[in-house]
């Protein structure tokens, strides 16, 4: 049965959030001067348990959902998710589950990612240039422990394997090109993600933003591009190969070009938390009703019936107003 909301969109994609804690300080997402030495994140004991997530996402599943990302935070903290991975593998009528990372803890993991059953991984990576990539994660993070991250996940078989790259003015803007060109001809698709005002914390200014439109520009000239036409409901990205059989790349416009409309997924944080938008303010509380032991059926009738009641479409009515309106950040509920 198809449940869906009040803009008749279907539930089809869950991003499940492992864990609030991130081993980067990307400035727009986790800004050092809010998550520092003195941030409290989430107790061990205040997370939902791997047989939790999984009794929960049977349930999503059953709803219609076909598609699972594990985020974070950086998932890759969270200790033996293979284990996690291999439960929801498991789950029949779960016809994709992937994973997004940093990539610093990728090479170390990938293996046995895959062998517990996980098909592909996305990985964040702003720039090869190291002074630009230093001043988005701002830790000090060299490009080289991504690369060697994206290289194990190759050998590994999780593929193909997408690199996301955001794109704030005057910080990584001048090494778009670069980027494509790494990965031009490799099979990776590398999709530059206009930067945006999630939470709260990350000094959002619309001024910083580089347009999808100017960014697919920037590329073409060098390496010429076409439009590659897509019917897929949820798609967030605008895909485009390279006219000389090179690949392809995506830009993902959620400022210039929102793509609320088609939007199907719900995101449930590390705690349990169900949110139905990236850019919402409160959850649903599902960690309650799966720790008191509520039966499956009545867990699918608490989320369906918040599915059915959504009406987000928070990119779409972007203003002024909406901008100063409190929303959770990135990092709680992933990208």
């Amino acid at each position: 049965m198809t449940h869906l909301d009040r803009f008749e969109r279907p539930l089809r994609d869950l991003r499940i959030s492992v864990t609030d804690r991130c081993n980067y300080r990307c400035t727009y997402c986790m800004p050092k001067q809010v998550f520092g030495d003195a941030y409290e994140f989430l107790d061990r004991e205040e997370l939902l348990t791997y047989e939790q997530i999984a009794r929960l996402a049977r349930v999503f599943v059953g709803l219609g959902v076909n598609k699972i990302r594990l985020t974070g935070g950086e998932p890759l903290l969270r200790r033996d998710l293979e284990r996690l991975v291999e439960m929801l593998v498991a789950i029949p009528g779960l016809d994709d589950l992937a994973l997004t990372t940093n990539g610093v803890l990728l090479e170390r993991n990938a293996s046995a990612l895959k062998a517990a059953g996980l098909r592909r991984v996305t990985v964040s990576l702003d720039s090869l240039d190291e002074t630009a990539f230093q001043a988005m994660n701002d830790v000090g993070a060299p490009v080289s422990e991504v690369l060697a991250g994206i290289d194990a996940a190759d050998e590994a078989g999780l593929c193909p394997i997408k690199i996301n790259a955001v794109v704030r003015r005057g910080v990584n803007d001048h090494t778009v090109v670069d980027l494509a060109r790494r990965f031009y001809g490799t099979g990776h698709v590398v999709r530059f993600i206009e930067y945006m005002d999630v939470g709260h914390t990350n000094g959002w200014r619309l001024d910083e933003v580089v347009p999808a439109r100017q960014i697919v520009e920037m590329i073409n000239r060098q390496m010429p591009l076409e439009p590659v036409e897509s019917e897929h409901l949820g798609r967030i990205a605008n895909r485009y190969r390279y006219k000389d059989g090179g690949g392809e790349i995506g830009v993902i416009a959620s400022i210039t070009e929102p793509f609320c409309s088609g939007c199907t997924r719900a995101r449930l944080s590390p705690e349990g938390r169900l949110f139905t938008c990236l850019f919402a303010s409160e959850g649903v509380d599902l960690r309650e009703p799966v720790r008191a032991g509520v039966g499956e059926s009545d867990l699918a009738s608490i989320i369906s019936s918040c599915w059915r009641g959504r009406n987000d479409r928070y990119s779409e009515l972007r203003t002024g107003q909406t901008l100063i309106q409190p929303k959770i950040e990135m990092s709680y509920i992933g990208g």
